[in-house]
């Protein structure tokens, strides 16, 4: 038995599952076995006991969920943090909490009473004591995070939850002695995944499968080398046991049906303190002002949905509703963020919705020099279609020349200030470009009372994708003479369009190049752009390639890139500095396989390896061409005509495209060495790739 450690629990006399406030309890009502949960909160009770010391509170009458002490709070040294449960089901415990934490000598904070936070569901220590995981999304609200690290004086790392069964940070996530991490990270958003990630070493996040989730393998209670849970599979204790964990099981289905385990019918009361840890929190807030038909319009619904999907939260301080059809309502809304560049992701889409941020006394938005033609300075406002106006010595400023994804360049003449958009191409040093989101607004027209007919985000990724046919049998051949073509010395090109990017071929199209299978590569500034941005910032046009949906704000991340790209003057020279480190065209220039981008009208930027002079750029793709053996022609129409009519008889030309129409006009070229593959090119890419790794070439030679 370990003395140092020490839990509070409640007995189950009054445990019952007398109402509905998770997705677990559902079907569940009065079901549980009053007997049998005495029995299995009985073997927990004394399982702990061998183990650690354990403390009773008494329970009331009249709160089931009392035997659940996990959310009595958050304790760490002597203080604690008393919870403000969400659902007046269980707010009648606090007192009791309270009073019992106050009878053993805690200080004890409480939250405002408006402010849910549900204790050590919510809230896990890094079982070595650098920090605090913090959950919120159901139960927890963000805003309740800097109070914790103030009262606890330790630094905060705050995560999302997006699975409604696993409601509770302690439902799906479970620090382990040794810096270890037991999880389930579908329940968490995309960002809290990366955080995890920084956090946690690779050898020491142990994610589990939903099998062993929805047995609430994560809802455990770790004693140092021990981990005591209701169930776990045969692979997850292997798993634990490879870690220098021994698993215990002991059943907890009928605190199941309520939605807790182990985990959540105790609360350890004998936290350590690092006195070398101090309070750190990124949680950001700011407050806006809405003005409009918020209601009718829809405005004040997106803007608050848009502010939850983009990891945020917040609180309505203030709403005026217009007493006529006529009139016009506003609204105050207080919002926070895990962090500032979440914080300005939402701030910049809320002000294309009209917000304004507070307050408004600010006089003028916040303005960097432009240090190198063609490049904006980071965190560059990037334009909408919307008109605009900025806020310029305590006066709003028309933005004019109105586009969308450009910046605004700032401007002081004799006639007064000047503010205009202008494309990343066109600034130049000196230049003043705002940059933040302060002092800008949107200009809505108050009387519009339509709802947008489509609320989705910008995005060139909407439609689906058609089903597929069978292509192995001519990708098995395609990927025979590919390697023959590679072990005999030959050359094979590529000409791409952006779509292998969007359909994820992007990662096998890098990894052939690598491999030796391509000598030159011939596209638009889009392919490129695509790749950069996929490998830059994890999506393709906005769309997360993760999860294949769109990201609020994502449409813009392509600017960013370009920006970034032009400030170091190349893409190699972007890859030398380590600021590109994957992708297709990280590849090209790891591997010295020449690439020309032939530009066209409607690129942004653009990057400056794209060859904007149409004359100079098929020139390029001319002498890139000579002595090919082999071009692959992958979902881009124009830039493949264009190849297809610099090319030769005898080259073997292989399209790929979704479209029918496009293989045909390609494969109607008259060359018998033409082959057209109707699919999506994503899938043809990984079945070319699966293939080659299937041969053996008889034709490598010996050096």
């Amino acid at each position: 038995m370990t003395d140092s450690i020490r839990f509070l629990m409640c007995p189950p006399d009054h445990y019952d599952v007398d109402y509905v406030i998770n997705p677990w309890m559902e079907g569940n009502i009065h079901k549980s076995s009053r007997d049998r949960a005495v029995e299995q909160w009985q073997k927990l009770h004394h399982l702990l006991k061998d183990h650690s010391l354990v403390d009773l509170v008494k329970p009331e009458s009249g709160w089931p969920d009392m035997v659940f002490t996990a959310n009595a709070g958050l304790v760490l040294g002597k203080d604690v943090v008393l919870s403000r449960f969400l659902h007046k089901e269980r707010q009648g415990e606090e007192p009791h909490f309270k009073d019992w934490f106050e009878s053993q000598g805690y200080t004890v904070h409480e939250l405002p009473k408006d402010l849910p936070f549900e204790g050590a569901g919510d809230a896990l220590l890094d079982r070595e004591g650098r920090w605090l995981w913090a959950g919120y999304g159901f139960r927890s609200e963000l805003d309740s995070h800097p109070y914790l690290a103030k009262w606890l004086d330790i630094e905060v790392v705050s995560l999302r939850l997006i699975d409604e069964r696993f409601y509770h940070l302690d439902t799906c996530f479970c620090p382990l002695t040794g810096g270890y991490l037991l999880y389930y990270p579908p329940a968490f958003d995309a960002y809290s995944n990366r955080l995890i990630e920084m956090r946690v070493l690779p050898e020491k996040r142990i994610a589990i499968e939903e099998a062993d989730a929805v047995n609430f393998a994560c809802n455990a209670v770790n004693i140092n080398q021990t981990v005591v849970m209701n169930k776990a599979s045969d692979a997850l204790k292997e798993c634990l046991a490879d870690a220098g964990f021994r698993v215990l099981e002991t059943p907890l289905t009928e605190f199941l049906k309520a939605g807790g385990a182990a985990k959540c019918l105790t609360l350890r009361v004998t936290e350590p303190v690092r006195t070398e840890i101090h309070a750190n929190v990124s949680v950001e807030s700011r407050i806006v002002r809405m003005e409009g038909h918020l209601l009718d319009s829809g405005l004040i619904s997106r803007a608050l949905d848009l502010i939850v999907e983009n990891g945020g939260s917040f609180q309505v301080l203030n709403f005026q509703l217009g007493e006529q059809r006529q009139s016009t309502s506003n609204a105050q809304v207080k919002v926070s963020a895990p962090s500032h560049d979440l914080m300005e992701e939402i701030m910049t889409q809320l002000i294309d919705l009209g917000a304004v941020a507070l307050p408004q006394e600010v006089c003028d938005t916040n303005l960097e020099a432009v240090t190198q033609d063609g490049v904006a300075p980071d965190d560059f406002y990037v334009t909408t279609i919307y008109p605009t106006e900025v806020r310029i010595h305590c006066e709003w400023v028309k933005v004019q020349n109105q586009r969308m994804d450009g910046a605004i360049a700032v401007t002081h003449t004799p006639e007064g200030t000047v503010a205009r958009c202008k494309i990343l191409r066109d600034l130049k040093a000196g230049e003043h470009v705002v940059v933040g989101v302060e002092g800008i607004r949107t200009v809505r027209k108050a009387e519009s009372r339509e709802p947008r007919t489509n609320n989705q985000e910008f995005s060139f990724m909407g439609a689906g994708v058609s089903s597929e046919r069978r292509v192995e049998l001519i990708v098995e051949q395609i990927a025979w003479e590919l390697r023959q073509i590679r072990d005999q010395g030959g050359k094979v090109v590529v000409t791409a369009g952006p779509v292998v990017i969007h359909t994820g071929g992007g990662q096998h199209l890098a990894r052939l190049i690598r491999e030796g299978y391509v000598q030159a590569l011939l596209g638009g500034n889009a392919i490129a752009v695509h790749d950069i941005e996929q490998s830059m910032m994890g999506t393709s046009l906005g769309v997360d390639m993760q999860r294949g949906v769109p990201v609020r704000g994502g449409h813009r991340h392509h600017l960013k890139v370009i920006n970034t790209i032009r400030r170091y003057g190349s893409i190699a020279e972007a890859v030398e500095q380590g600021i590109l480190t994957k992708g297709v065209m990280y590849e090209c220039v790891r591997n010295n396989v020449p690439f020309s981008l032939a530009g066209s009208i409607r690129d942004d930027g653009p990057l400056p390896d794209t060859q904007m002079d149409l004359i100079q750029a098929q020139t390029e793709y001319a002498k890139l061409l000579e002595g090919t053996d082999m071009i692959l022609m992958l979902s881009s129409m124009l830039h493949s005509i264009g190849v297809g009519n610099m090319t030769p008889a005898g080259v073997k030309m292989v399209c790929v495209d979704i479209n029918p129409a496009v293989v045909t006009k390609l494969s109607d070229r008259g060359s018998i060495e033409s082959v057209g593959v109707v699919t999506d090119v994503g899938l043809f890419l990984s079945l070319l790739v699966q293939q080659l790794d299937k041969l053996t070439s008889p034709y490598r030679q010996l050096v």
